[in-house]
Formats: structure tokens, C-alpha cells, sequence
């Protein structure tokens, strides 16, 4: 049983629905943690699962230099690996390549690098990146794609695109005909910052009739104004009755805008990576808990948030877990930020169906512009 998607509501071009998968059913819009090594730094799966979360996102290109695709098939999988029962989503590693390797060098039929850990050399091709997610038993497999970074020319734009839909047609063939029956694969919508070759990309990959679709090469350096230009070019084109995916765009204003253009789901490492560092979210913006001026200060992270962390412990503590290096301090400082970023969907969620969407987001964006 593949993916399906469920239309609960609309308000203009922001979509509340489902995505039933045989291993549960995802809200939507929705936030997806990312856990790139099988795990979400610092919080073990039944916090991440307490926090709001129905579907995270692992590593392909990590969880294939260590401790590999075959061993966690071996121990049965990735959900049983790192006991999450759960979705989860595969990202193919094309960034990660990009951004962590040594060397890379990018050919039509995949791309060799060398390993950001040990040196070693490898290549990594459409089928190889599907094979290695179908082997950790992915609930949604990403097609292996190639981006263009940001002030790329014409040429290298209209390139990555053709690549990642030739790339994309070879990793459907190896997921029908060796993924297992419940896994889906998503195609990843390329074409940089050229509207037409972003709808071009569309077009190409909605022929191959996958079970969602992503948007890929964004958030790499760019105005997030101009993100959403693209954003404005390419979404309405997308397949109305598949499930729409951000890659790595996180900022709870940025979410609210791609859902107002219709995205359903999103993820990125912020808040869980920016906590670790002392700066939370909350409902009134961005906390530096470890400054001096919340060394005696009693109130919660969020005065407006429910979730362990605010119900228990003072700003005054988590900075002095901070200052005193105590890992406590990383723990709580992530939970109380997924915790948010889980309320903030629901929210979003609630809204929709509710047809307020216009006035939530209105509302929530103005209280974000707060910085304590």
C-alpha cells in the first residue's frame, strides 16, 4: 500500500490533510525532526514522539559510510535500529555530498566522492542511493538529485535539472521492482532560481506518476524572498492530490508562507541545532537563554508553551545548565524548541480546518517579530 493523501480543507492554496502510510497516519501540514544519524541529537524517540512528531527524516549518504546500509538491514531495519515505529523519510545524500565531501565530482552517472570521515572513495548513483534506502527500509525514499547553488549560470541550472529527471526515472525503476510494497518514492523538483525551468522539472517528473513530490535547491544562500518567488512558480503546478515537501527550509516564518503556498511538509535541523547552542523558539521569537540578563529569571522559556520543559525548569536554570556545560541543558533546550515547532503545526493545522488561517498567520507573524 502505497502513500495516500487525504484532503481534509483548504483555505486558498494552504491545504490541511493526511498522509496514511502502513505505518500511521501524518498530519499535515507537518514538521518533520531530523535525525541524521538515526538519531535527533540529544532526544531519545519517545521525547521526539511526546513532542508531536509522527514522521522524522534520516541520512542516506550518513547511515551508508557508518554503520552502513546492509548492517542496519541486517538488524532489521532502521525503524527497529533506533526503535521508532513511526514514518520515516530518507534523504538521497546529493547535499550532503555537496556540502560534507572531500572531493566530488559530478557525472551523468552519479557522483564519486571521497568520505568526509575516513577519506574513502566512492560513487554514488541514482540506483545505488534507492538500493541503500530501500535496505533501511525507508517509508519514503527520496530520488537521488543534483542542485544548483545559488548564482549559478543558465547552463549549470538547466543541467542539474536534466540530470536529477534522468537520475529520478532510473530510481523509479529500482524502487518498483525491488522497494518493498509500503515504501514511496519522491521526486525532487530542481531548476534553481529559472521559473521556467523549475516548471519544466514539474511537468518531466509528474510523468513518471511517483507518490509525492519535493522542492529541492532552495535555502542555499539565497533571499528567502526570492525562495518564495520560486516557490510561487512552482507549486501550483505540483500534482494537487500528492503530498508536497519543502527540503530544508525551517524558520517558522518561512514555514508559515510555503504552507500559505501550499506545502505540506517541511523539515530542517534548526531548532534542534540552534537549541543545542542556547538560542530557542518560542512563540514570541528567538531566546538566547544563555545571556546574562536570564541568570535570575524565573519564567519559563515560553509563557505560552505546555510542553515538559516550560511546565518544570526557569530560564535561570537552563542558562545555568549552559554555563556550567551540563548536557541537561541540550536535552531540555531541544525538547522545548521540537516542542514548539510541533505546536506551531498543530496550530497551523487547527487553523485551516477552522477557516482562520489568514488571521493565525497574521497573528503568529507578528508575534515572532519579538526578540527578548
Amino acid at each position: 500500500m502505497r502513500v495516500r493523501y487525504e484532503s481534509i480543507a483548504r483555505q486558498g492554496a494552504a491545504r490541511r490533510g493526511r498522509l496514511h502510510f502502513p505505518r500511521g497516519t501524518v498530519e499535515t501540514p507537518a514538521f518533520m525532526p531530523v535525525g541524521t544519524q538515526a538519531t535527533v541529537k540529544t532526544l531519545d524517540p519517545v521525547e521526539i514522539e511526546t513532542a508531536g512528531t509522527e514522521i522524522l527524516l534520516a541520512n542516506t549518504y550518513h547511515l551508508y559510510l557508518r554503520p552502513g546500509h546492509e548492517r542496519v538491514q541486517r538488524l532489521g531495519g532502521l525503524h527497529r535500529f533506533m526503535t521508532w515505529s513511526r514514518p520515516i523519510l530518507t534523504d538521497s545524500g546529493g547535499f550532503q555530498i555537496h556540502s560534507l565531501a572531500k572531493l566530488n565530482r559530478i557525472e551523468d552517472s552519479g557522483v564519486a566522492f571521497q568520505s568526509h570521515l575516513d577519506g574513502s572513495r566512492h560513487h554514488l548513483t541514482p540506483e545505488l542511493a534507492t538500493r541503500i534506502q530501500i535496505a533501511l527500509g525507508s517509508d519514503i525514499l527520496m530520488a537521488f538529485d543534483t542542485m544548483s547553488p545559488y548564482g549559478a549560470s543558465p547552463e549549470r541550472m538547466r543541467a542539474d535539472m536534466e540530470r536529477t529527471t534522468a537520475w529520478t526515472a532510473q530510481c523509479a525503476t529500482v524502487w518498483q521492482a525491488e522497494g518493498d510494497p509500503g515504501s514511496n518514492l519522491f521526486g525532487i523538483v530542481q531548476g534553481g532560481f529559472d521559473p521556467a525551468l523549475r516548471r519544466e522539472s514539474v511537468a518531466a517528473l509528474a510523468a513518471l506518476d511517483l507518490p509525492g513530490y519535493a522542492v529541492g535547491g532552495l535555502s542555499v544562500g539565497e533571499p528567502m524572498e526570492l525562495a518564495l518567488a520560486m516557490l510561487d512558480e512552482t507549486v501550483p503546478s505540483m500534482p494537487a492530490d500528492r503530498p508536497r515537501y519543502l527540503m530544508g527550509v525551517g524558520r517558522p516564518q518561512d514555514i508559515l508562507e510555503a504552507v500559505d503556498r501550499g506545502i505540506d511538509l517541511f523539515d530542517c535541523v534548526l531548532p534542534t541545532r540552534n537549541a543545542r547552542k542556547g538560542s530557542v523558539f518560542t512563540s514570541r521569537g528567538k531566546l538566547v537563554v544563555k545571556n546574562s540578563i536570564y541568570a535570575e529569571d524565573e519564567r519559563p522559556l515560553d509563557p505560552d508553551c505546555t510542553c515538559p520543559v516550560c511546565r518544570r525548569y526557569t530560564r535561570a536554570y537552563l542558562r545555568h545548565l549552559f554555563q556550567a556545560r551540563e548536557i541537561l541543558g541540550l536535552r531540555l533546550a531541544s525538547l522545548h524548541s521540537l516542542s514548539y515547532y510541533q505546536a506551531l503545526m498543530s496550530g497551523i493545522r487547527s487553523a485551516i480546518a477552522e477557516s482562520r488561517w489568514p488571521e493565525f498567520k497574521r497573528a503568529t507573524l507578528a508575534r515572532l517579530e519579538g526578540t527578548e
